[in-house]
C-alpha cells in the first residue's frame, strides 16, 4: 500500500472473480468504501496495520486460460505464475510482496480425498456432509506467484531423503491411479537432485515434505511452486517399455530444475519480471551442471550449446531481440524466451568461468547469506559474486543489458625467433532493433595452442604472474580489440579457440593459407 500518515491506499489486483465481501478488522465495507475497476480492487483508506477479508467466487471449471485456479481431467489444480493469483482472489500480484501463506482447503472426501498446498500439513479431519478439510502452513516467505493448491482423485508414491543435518524429508509423487507405476525414475532423479546440491551448493531442503504432482492439461510444463512442484505429466512419467533414453534423461533434467528452484527461484526471488533471468538463467545453470555430472559432461555441453547455436541466434538476429534484462513488455508470459532462460545461463557460466570453481561458489554463498528471504535483482546476483571475490563487474553486467550476439573476429601469428604467438581479437555486436549502438562487453576466451602432434602445449600469458603454465588460458576480453601476447612457443602452434565455447558468441576466424 501506499503509506500516507496514519495510513494511506491499497491496491490489489484482481481478474475474472466476482468479489462477494471485503471485511476490513472485522467490519464489512460497502461499495462506497471501495472501488474495483479495470482488474484493480482499491481499498481508498486503511491503517498502516490491520486485518483483511476477502471471500470472492471463482469458476475453476470455466478457467480454460488455466491460469489461476482450474480442473484439469477433474481434480483442481493451480498455476500462478507469473499472474495467475490474481484469479484467485484479490491481492497485490508482485513478485516482491512475500508473504507467509497457510491454506485451508475443504472438499468432498470422495471425490477429492488428496488436499495438497505449499508447505507443512499442520491440520486435517472430517466435515459434515461427507466433507473434509487440510490445512497446510509454509513458515518461508514466498511471493504469490509460488502458491499452489491441487485436490483430486489421485495416488502417490513415497520415498525419503536423508538431509546433510540428519534431517529426514518425505518425498511423494501424485499422478492418476493409472499412472502409479511409471514414477519410479522420476523419484529417483529427485533424490539425485537433493543430494547434488547438498554437495555442489551446500543447499539443503527446508520443509518436513517436498511433493511433485504430474497432470496431463498444465500449460507451462512444469512450476517450481515452494514445496509443491506441479508438472505437465510427460515430465515426469516414464517406463522401458515405451521411453527412450532422452526421456529418462529430460525428466532427470527438468525434475532437477524445479527442485532447484527451491533456493533460486524460491528462497531468494526476483523484485520484478524484468528480472526473470535471475531465476531462470540461474536454475538453467545449475540443471545443467547437474545433467553433467549425472550424464556426460562433454555430451551435455555440446546439447547446451547446440541450444544457444541453432535456435537462440535466431532469437538474437530477429525482430524480437532483446536483452537477458528486458526493459519492456506488453504480455509477461512472452517473456519467457531462450534468451532469458538458455543465453541467461550462459551469462552465468561466464561468471562460472571467469571466477573459478572456487569463486563462484564464494559468491553464491554470499548471494543466499545477503539475500534469503528476499526479492532481488540480477545486479544483486552479480554485486555478491563480484564483492566475494575482488570482481570488478561493471563492464560484465552490459551482458544483461545489451541485446545481440557478439562477433569475434580472430587472427594468429607467430614468430619463431622470439617464439611468441600473438593473438589479435576484435568484437562487434552488431545493432538490434531498439539498439543501434553497441558498446564492449567482457567476453571470456578460452584458448589453448596444439603442437604439431596435437598435444596441448603449456601456456605462458606475457603480464601474467600465475605460478604455473596451463594448457587452456582464460583471455578476458574487454576492448574492441586487444591481443595478447603468448611466450615461450616452440614451434608454429595450432590455434584452439573458444573453448567449452566459453561464451555465447560467433567466431569468424582467419584460415591459414
Amino acid at each position: 500500500k501506499e503509506a500516507k500518515g496514519e495510513g494511506g491506499r491499497l491496491e490489489l489486483n484482481g481478474e475474472d472473480l466476482q468479489l462477494k465481501s471485503v471485511r476490513l478488522d472485522g467490519r464489512e465495507l460497502t461499495a462506497g468504501q471501495v472501488a474495483c475497476a479495470g482488474g484493480i480492487l482499491t481499498l481508498p483508506h486503511v491503517p498502516d496495520r490491520f486485518i483483511l477479508e476477502i471471500e470472492t467466487i471463482i469458476n475453476p471449471g470455466g478457467n480454460t486460460a488455466l491460469e489461476g485456479l482450474y480442473l484439469s481431467g477433474g481434480n483442481f489444480c493451480t498455476q500462478c505464475e507469473a499472474e495467475g493469483f490474481r484469479r484467485i482472489t484479490c491481492f497485490p500480484d508482485r513478485p516482491d510482496v512475500m508473504a507467509e501463506f497457510t491454506t485451508t482447503i475443504i472438499a468432498d472426501a470422495q471425490r477429492y480425498p488428496v488436499l495438497l498446498a505449499n508447505g507443512n500439513m499442520i491440520a486435517r479431519g472430517e466435515m459434515e456432509n461427507g466433507r473434509h478439510f487440510a490445512t497446510w502452513h509454509d513458515p518461508h516467505k514466498k511471493p504469490c506467484y509460488l502458491f499452489a493448491l491441487v485436490a483430486g482423485d489421485l495416488v502417490y508414491i513415497e520415498d525419503h531423503f536423508r538431509c546433510r543435518s540428519g534431517r529426514d524429508v518425505v518425498l511423494r509423487i501424485f499422478v492418476e491411479k493409472r499412472n502409479r507405476d511409471k514414477c519410479e525414475h522420476a523419484m529417483e532423479s529427485l533424490k539425485k537432485a537433493m543430494r547434488w546440491d547438498e554437495e555442489v551448493f551446500g543447499l539443503e531442503y527446508d520443509l518436513d515434505i517436498f511433493m511433485i504432482v504430474a497432470v496431463d492439461d498444465f500449460n507451462m510444463g512444469a512450476m517450481e511452486n515452494k514445496g509443491l512442484n506441479v508438472f505437465n505429466s510427460k515430465f515426469v512419467l516414464a517406463r522401458p517399455e515405451t521411453a527412450t533414453d532422452s526421456d529418462y534423461e529430460g525428466i532427470e533434467g527438468v525434475i532437477a530444475h524445479e527442485y532447484f528452484h527451491n533456493w533460486t527461484g524460491d528462497r531468494v526471488t526476483c523484485r520484478d519480471w524484468f528480472q526473470l533471468s535471475l531465476k531462470e538463467g540461474l536454475t538453467v545453470f545449475r540443471d545443467q551442471e547437474f545433467s553433467a555430472d549425472m550424464t556426460s559432461r562433454p555430451v551435455q555441453r555440446i546439447r547446451d550449446v547446440q541450444v544457444i547455436r541453432n535456435f537462440q541466434f535466431r532469437e538474437d538476429a530477429g525482430p524480437m531481440a532483446h536483452p537477458v534484462r528486458p526493459e519492456s513488455y506488453i504480455e509477461i508470459n512472452n517473456f519467457y524466451t531462450l534468451t532469458v532462460y538458455d543465453k541467461g545461463a550462459e551469462v552465468v557460466r561466464m561468471l562460472h568461468t571467469l571466477l573459478g570453481a572456487a569463486g563462484f561458489r564464494r559468491g553464491m554463498d554470499l548471494y543466499f547469506a545477503r539475500h534469503d528471504g528476499r526479492a532481488v535483482t540480477c545486479d544483486d546476483f552479480v554485486a555478491a559474486l563480484a564483492d566475494a571475490n575482488g570482481f570488478a563487474a561493471g563492464q560484465f553486467k552490459l551482458w544483461y543489458s545489451q541485446a545481440g550476439t557478439p562477433e569475434l573476429e580472430v587472427h594468429g601469428e607467430y614468430d619463431a625467433g622470439r617464439q611468441e604467438y600473438r593473438l589479435t581479437v576484435s568484437q562487434t555486436t552488431p545493432p538490434t532493433p531498439g539498439q543501434q549502438e553497441k558498446e564492449p562487453l567482457l567476453i571470456p576466451v578460452a584458448v589453448g595452442l596444439l603442437d604439431s602432434r596435437g598435444r596441448d602445449l603449456p601456456l605462458l600469458l606475457a603480464g601474467d604472474h600465475e605460478d604455473a603454465a596451463e594448457t587452456t588460458k582464460i583471455l578476458p576480453l574487454r576492448q574492441q580489440q586487444e591481443t595478447f601476447v603468448l611466450q615461450e612457443v616452440p614451434e608454429r602452434p595450432v590455434l584452439s579457440f573458444l573453448r567449452n565455447f566459453s561464451a555465447p558468441v560467433k567466431v569468424g576466424l582467419e584460415r591459414p593459407d
